[in-house]
């Protein structure tokens, strides 16, 4: 890499670790920086993710307060967070680089739309948790533990927006704040990436280069974010979930 190559994947990855402990998709900035400095695609999505892990526990460190009274829910989630992560990574290996280009707008979108409605979603679900007597579960149930560990998957692959979708399927089954909900989220994105990251360093080809710049810069950028991220009202990180998730959908569909 030239000098300036290495200082544009440096502000990458504080941009990434920023974005990804706010709300994610930090990959869509990270990921199109490492192609320019002419890395092929599977080799930049390896260095990605090796590169985020400092990002995603810095994030979670600051958020440290929002994760209090929420260990054995963390735990429980993080189990199925692992597994996917872990079949995600080998997914990459095995399938083409295309193979998901077609379903992850969807999914996104899908994940936005239900951002969207989760405070009616809510609101619906605890009505008819009072009508039948049966009280929230304080993990979420099956449910919410079969849709994370499948957007693990998704996350293990590539980790564009994984958050977002993170974040859509907890506000949808737990009756908790968006903040300790993004806690949550930041706690989980650090396990799939450190797992997929594992498995990559001994299958698979990434430049140390490029990892150590991410790396620096996410670690920066995930206290960066966790400061931010910790003052925004329910409503505005709704919206910035949304504008952010919108503008995936778009590079994604553009890629």
């Amino acid at each position: 890499m030239t000098m300036w190559e290495m200082l544009a994947v440096f502000a990458a990855g504080i941009s990434a670790g920023t974005i990804n402990t706010i709300v994610g998709s930090g990959t869509l900035i990270t990921f199109p920086v490492l192609l320019a400095t002419g890395l092929p695609p599977v080799t930049a999505t390896v260095s990605n993710a090796l590169g985020l892990i400092p990002g995603s526990i810095s994030g979670a460190i600051g958020y440290r307060k929002e994760l209090q009274g929420q260990r054995p829910r963390v735990l429980k989630l993080a189990v199925g967070a692992l597994i996917g992560g872990l079949t995600g990574a080998t997914l990459l290996l095995a399938l083409p680089s295309t193979a998901f280009e077609t379903i992850v707008p969807v999914l996104v979108a899908l994940a936005l739309v239900l951002v969207i409605l989760q405070p009616r979603i809510s609101k619906a679900v605890q009505r008819r948790r009072e009508h039948t007597g049966v009280p929230a579960r304080p993990d979420g149930g099956p449910l919410l533990f079969v849709g994370l560990m499948l957007a693990s998957v998704y996350g293990g692959y590539f980790t564009a927006a994984q958050g977002i979708i993170y974040l859509s399927l907890m506000g949808m089954l737990l009756d908790d704040t968006m903040q300790r909900l993004n806690a949550v989220k930041n706690v989980l994105a650090a396990v799939v990436n450190s797992v997929a990251a594992l498995f990559f360093l001994f299958v698979a080809d990434f430049d140390w280069t490029a990892v150590v710049l991410i790396a620096v810069g996410s670690a920066l950028g995930g206290q960066i974010g966790a400061k931010v991220g910790r003052r925004l009202s329910p409503a505005l990180l709704r919206a910035l979930i949304v504008t952010v998730g919108t503008a995936a959908i778009v590079q994604l569909l553009l890629r």
